[in-house]
């Protein structure tokens, strides 16, 4: 929402200078091709969640990197419950982006990072709060129910 009221006062000042409609359209649409990151659910790969999570290459005890909690979602391009889930996890992505950061794994390129965390079936999804032990969930939970656990276990909410 505030991305389109920025957009909204944005070509209220370029119709003031006076650009051609044609060149105002281009640049808006670029804007809404690329979302924030922050606002999106990022792929990532197992150097990347060593960089980003935890190296459990390096460490034998749990020891969180990030700045804020987050959720990895375990899927393959050909799973059911996994293509359910995405919509649900990008949603919440949006709701949560200042509080929670959300990330895919591919099980099917990233095997040693699903060796590592048991992945056996999917969709499986690692919630990753702050202080603790992550906690990994399988199958596809309802919308209401991943707010629920994000609330509660991630944000500390009752």
């Amino acid at each position: 929402m505030c991305m389109s009221i920025f957009l909204c006062n944005f070509a209220a000042d370029l119709n003031l200078i006076g650009m051609k409609r044609s060149i105002l359209v281009s640049i808006l649409c670029a804007f809404m091709a690329f979302p924030l990151a922050a606002e999106d659910v990022q792929y990532i790969t197992q150097d990347q969640f060593r960089d980003r999570i935890f190296d459990y290459k390096r460490e034998l005890d749990w020891n969180f990197k990030g700045d804020m909690p987050c959720i990895v979602d375990f899927y393959t391009t050909w799973c059911g419950p996994c293509k359910r889930l995405a919509p649900i996890m990008e949603e919440l992505s949006q709701t949560y982006c200042d509080q929670v950061k959300f990330y895919k794994v591919d099980t099917e390129r990233e095997r040693e990072l699903a060796y590592v965390f048991g992945i056996q079936s999917i969709p499986q999804v690692l919630y990753i709060p702050m202080e603790g032990k992550p906690v990994l969930l399988k199958g596809l939970y309802p919308k209401e129910e991943i707010i629920k656990i994000i609330d509660e276990l991630l944000l500390n909410k009752e």
